[in-house]
């Protein structure tokens, strides 16, 4: 029976082990809840946005937030158990669907867990697994136990279809439904970053790990780039739980950042900057949608460069690069992530050169790929889900 008939609101256990899932859970509830007029219940795991979007949390998602094969080995035992105890509260809860948000080492084992005790509970999962960098098997195993999957790359589908795996539908990313910078924000927090000179945005990541690995070098590449332009302005849009590990690894960069933590004041720091250096993820997304041309350095422990080398066939491991089908993005990873080479890469992006005209056509394509036409991504994954679950979708949306 669905919800649409037994009188009560929709139950949505939804998921989410980091900010990236966090930042498409919380827009997805919002339209989910504005489409049913506020009678919807969420149960779950995510982040600030997604609290705000009214989610009953199970426990933090910070709890259960890592990232390489070696940090999930260390984490194992803790990570077991949260598996089972979230399988439990959300079997026990008795949700109408359940939405798992990317994190599959964690999300899909639970899909796994509650598939099991409640056979005939709809399951979507949003953000496909990459299953056509590594470890293709993974689609078809997860027909098992995911009914619908909702891609954000626009190349997924055909996969999935071919691998044998669950249906999949492109739904777009919700970072490409995010509104243009505000031009007045942009331009205050340009004024504050640097007067008269160009302006650097640097984005170290959004993991603890990621910042004690990258702040080092690409403080050694600001230090490189304020040599040549001694003006040089650097904005650090962050997010809150990260900031005081910033602050003090930036305390002796040559040029203090204006470190940004505000959602909105993050977002138009994107914008305001002349180029970018980057933490690979989510991050080099919102940034192509920003406008702004960037460089990505990356460093990962050893086991998980073993695995990269040895079992992903993808040859980029930027999204904006694998939504654009070419390598525009430069990344420099482990050993060539230093601060001499991300300095000399960056450099020709501060000014008006072929390489940062080529780099901003290449960006606006990416924008025009990034986002499903005819509705929002947020929009379109509603009416998946809605569908999954027992209620019609809208009536001038297809499927």
């Amino acid at each position: 029976m669905s919800a649409e008939t037994n009188g009560h609101p929709l139950r949505v256990a939804i998921i989410a082990g980091e900010a990236s899932g966090d930042h498409l859970g919380g827009p997805l509830m919002r339209e989910i809840s504005q489409r049913l007029g506020g009678k919807v219940e969420y149960f779950g795991i995510g982040g600030a946005d997604m609290s705000a979007a009214g989610l009953a949390a199970i426990f933090s998602m910070s709890e259960i937030a890592v990232m390489g094969p070696l940090a999930i080995l260390r984490r194992l035992p803790d990570l077991y158990r949260r598996i089972r105890n979230t399988a439990k509260a959300i079997t026990a809860w008795a949700p109408d669907v359940l939405v798992i948000i990317d994190c599959p080492e964690f999300s899909h084992r639970v899909a796994s867990r509650v598939r099991s005790h409640l056979p005939q509970l709809a399951i979507v999962d949003y953000v496909a697994p990459t299953v056509w960098a590594w470890r293709p098997g993974r689609a078809k195993a997860m027909k098992a136990y995911v009914d619908d999957v909702m891609a954000v790359l626009p190349f997924e589908p055909e996969v999935f279809s071919n691998l044998g795996g669950p249906r999949c539908r492109y739904v777009g990313h919700a970072a490409g439904e995010r509104p243009p910078a505000d031009r007045q924000s942009v331009a205050r927090l340009r004024n504050r970053a640097s007067q008269s000179g160009p302006v650097l945005v640097v984005m170290p990541g959004s993991r603890m790990n990621e910042i004690s690995r990258l702040m080092a070098p690409f403080g050694d590449a600001v230090s490189q780039l304020a040599a040549k332009a001694p003006n040089l302005g650097v904005l650090m849009p962050v997010l809150p739980h990260t900031k005081s590990a910033v602050d003090i690894a930036a305390a002796n960069w040559s040029v203090k950042p204006l470190i940004i933590t505000d959602e909105i004041e993050r977002h138009a720091a994107m914008a305001a900057g002349d180029a970018a250096i980057v933490a690979s993820g989510t991050a080099t997304l919102e940034m192509a949608l920003a406008g702004t041309p960037m460089v990505v350095g990356y460093r990962a422990e050893a086991v998980s460069v073993w695995f990269v080398r040895h079992l992903v066939s993808v040859k980029t491991i930027v999204l904006a690069n694998l939504i654009h089908g070419t390598n525009v993005v430069p990344e420099l990873l482990q050993n060539d992530c230093t601060g001499e080479r991300l300095a000399e890469a960056v450099w020709p992006l501060l000014d008006d050169t072929p390489q940062r005209r080529e780099h901003l056509e290449a960006l606006a394509e990416i924008g025009r790929k990034v986002r499903a036409p005819g509705t929002s991504p947020s929009a379109a994954a509603a009416d998946i889900v809605l569908e999954a679950a027992g209620r019609a979708a809208r009536p001038d949306v297809p499927l």
